[in-house]
């Protein structure tokens, strides 16, 4: 990657607000994504609350700070997982085949991937991905997405050229 992508990590998770629990999840984004050479320039943690975090995505991208925003947790069946539509409803254009790739290969993995509601998509020119709020989930997730996110980030901003392999 040529260009070093600036990079915001938001925690999803009502105990990881309160202190009560770590945030591996996000390091784990963090160590992952800034080891492809991406540029962590902001992380929190909120509780799992559908304004909150529609509130800050569309704080984030709209600031035009950042060129991915990757969200870990609230992407399950529980009653507190909000975080997909807290996204959808910010999003300019839902991105299906970010999340769709993620579920068929993790599936591969294990059975709990068909369970993941996460979405992805672009709001003011910014890429935002819902990822799952394990570790272990975040590594596999991105093992496949990874790869493709510098040249979706290209196509968003206007470079329409394709990569060769």
């Amino acid at each position: 990657m040529s260009e070093k992508y600036a990079l915001a990590v938001l925690t999803i998770s009502d105990a990881g607000s309160k202190g009560e629990r770590e945030d591996s999840s996000g390091d784990a984004i963090v160590e992952i994504m800034t080891g492809q050479g991406f540029d962590l320039k902001r992380r929190d943690i909120i509780p799992d609350e559908t304004e909150l975090i529609s509130t800050r995505l569309r704080e984030w991208s709209d600031s035009g700070d950042f060129a991915l925003i990757l969200t870990t947790g609230g992407t399950g069946l529980g009653p507190r997982d909000v975080t997909p539509e807290a996204t959808r409803a910010v999003l300019d254009i839902e991105v299906p085949g970010i999340a769709e790739a993620i579920r068929i290969e993790t599936l591969k993995k294990t059975p709990l991937s068909m369970l993941s509601r996460s979405v992805a998509g672009v709001r003011s020119g910014c890429l935002i991905v819902n990822l799952p709020g394990s570790p272990k989930g975040v590594r596999e997730c991105l093992e496949v997405a990874a790869p493709v996110l510098p040249h979706g980030l290209e196509m968003i901003r206007g470079r329409r050229g394709h990569p060769s392999h």
